[in-house]
């Protein structure tokens, strides 16, 4: 073999083995999703840091605006792969929504309580579906 043909063969072969790498690395093989789910677990994170009391019942619906826009870009990247997670997960962030726009129209202890409990059930709702998508998401 001649040395041209062996850097050739050389060279095939480092790419077969770099690719091999980025494969047994995960890469993009994830789907886009998963980074959709992570978005969300820290957005429900944030929700107890707002310090409603200093700063009102306004940044708490910006946290909770927040949550629910990360759950559509789940549920939109995951309902055909996960339909009753994704169903769930959107059903209890409808009725966040619905508690937030109460709350702040009216900041009274029913709605506080409401919204509380709503965020509960979109926790619950988040901790379901990560655990059905865990096998790709990993």
């Amino acid at each position: 073999m001649t040395s041209g043909r062996r850097r050739f063969v050389g060279l095939l072969v480092g790419l077969a083995a770099g690719a091999a790498l980025l494969a047994a690395c995960g890469g993009s093989s994830k789907p886009s999703y998963c980074s959709s789910l992570t978005n969300l677990k820290n957005s429900i994170k944030a929700v107890p840091s707002t310090k409603v009391v200093q700063n009102g019942t306004n940044a708490l619906k910006s946290a909770l605006t927040k949550v629910e826009d990360d759950a559509k870009a789940v549920v939109s990247g995951a309902k055909s792969d996960f339909p009753n997670e994704t169903s769930a997960l959107e059903s209890s962030v409808n009725a966040l929504a619905t508690s937030a726009k109460a709350l702040a129209s009216n900041p009274s202890a029913a709605a506080v309580s409401q919204t509380v409990s709503d965020v509960s059930a979109v926790s619950t709702s988040v901790k379901n579906f990560s655990s059905a998508a865990s096998s790709k998401c990993g």
